[in-house]
């Protein structure tokens, strides 16, 4: 237990490391080819540090650990939008590009309320079983094309708050801040979730609370690593990218490679876990037009990382009843 509380303290040194290295080369290729802040977070940096995500649930899809594969994602996006987006906008307040609330947001809401949709069967086809079915994966896959369309045309598109000053490298030593970063990301994500998981199952956890909060907090550390430190160099375009790139890629590409890879058995305990990331994302809408619009202030991320602290307490009074 010694030795794997160790791993798991180097698996957060190399992810903080990991995401300064992701931070500093995507910044810089946003500035030296005229790409926005945003663009580069809602892909490359999204889709980077989802990546445990997609190893993690992946691999429980094959192992028939469905509750681990869908409450890693799930999990996963709550924490990103509760925890994240908290921790980040204490460090910095986020400012807002509007097309981010008028769109990214809402795709966001839009991918929760799809993926409720087909995975309740019972509530929706009167069906015996609740699966998320390749059918229903290539329906995820069609909208994340979409998404990426959406994206591709936006590419050019410069960000409102693009002001501060970031240092421009050379394109092969950005590319390879980028790559390294990606690597460490991945290394230390492993190291966070296989350790994590060891202690969890050492006290005798169930599958849906480790996915829910142990594996998703160990495989959303990357994106938690990259908003906090995008934050503190106050490039809020990037943290906002980040973490809807992020919920958004998990939904639409992840679940849906595992779920064509093999069908997987939904359990409908976690329709509370979907409906709060629904309430969270609208939670932020809310935000997003109030008092100092297209701008989440320090007190309204307080209350997003206190709602988390509160999620996370129902989660182990409700496993430890159950």
């Amino acid at each position: 237990m010694i030795l794997a509380l160790f791993l798991l303290l180097v698996g957060f040194a190399v992810l903080i490391k990991g995401a300064d290295f992701l931070v500093s080369g995507a910044s810089s290729f946003a500035k030296k080819f005229n790409i926005s802040n945003l663009a580069i977070g809602l892909t490359v940096v999204a889709i980077g540090t989802s990546t445990p995500e997609l190893v993690v649930s992946t691999y429980a899809a094959l192992e028939g650990k469905n509750d681990v594969s869908f409450g890693n994602i799930i999990g996963s996006n709550n924490l990103n939008l509760l925890l994240i987006l908290g921790v980040s906008g204490l460090i910095f307040p986020l400012v807002v590009q509007r097309k981010t609330v008028k769109y990214e947001v809402p795709l966001s809401l839009m991918a929760a309320l799809v993926l409720y949709v087909l995975v309740n069967d019972r509530i929706v086809w009167n069906n015996a079983v609740n699966i998320l079915s390749r059918r229903d994966a290539l329906i995820l896959l069609f909208f994340f094309a979409l998404f990426m369309l959406y994206i591709y045309r936006s590419m050019q598109t410069v960000s409102d708050y693009d002001e501060t000053p970031i240092k421009i490298y050379a394109t092969p030593i950005a590319t390879g801040m980028i790559l390294l970063g990606l690597a460490m990301l991945i290394g230390g994500g492993t190291l966070v979730v296989d350790n994590a998981v060891s202690i969890a199952e050492h006290y005798g956890l169930s599958q849906r609370l480790i996915g829910l909060t142990i594996i998703a907090t160990g495989t959303s550390l990357p994106e938690l690593a990259t908003c906090s430190v995008a934050a503190y160099r106050k490039n809020t375009d990037l943290v906002l990218g980040n973490v809807i790139g992020s919920n958004l890629f998990n939904i639409l590409f992840i679940l849906a490679v595992a779920g064509v890879i093999r069908p997987i058995q939904y359990n409908d305990v976690m329709n509370f876990d979907i409906e709060v990331l629904g309430a969270s994302t609208i939670l932020l809408m809310i935000f997003m037009f109030t008092i100092n619009r297209h701008k989440l202030d320090r007190w309204e991320a307080f209350l997003l990382l206190a709602c988390y602290i509160a999620y996370a307490t129902i989660l182990i009074i409700r496993d430890s009843i159950s």
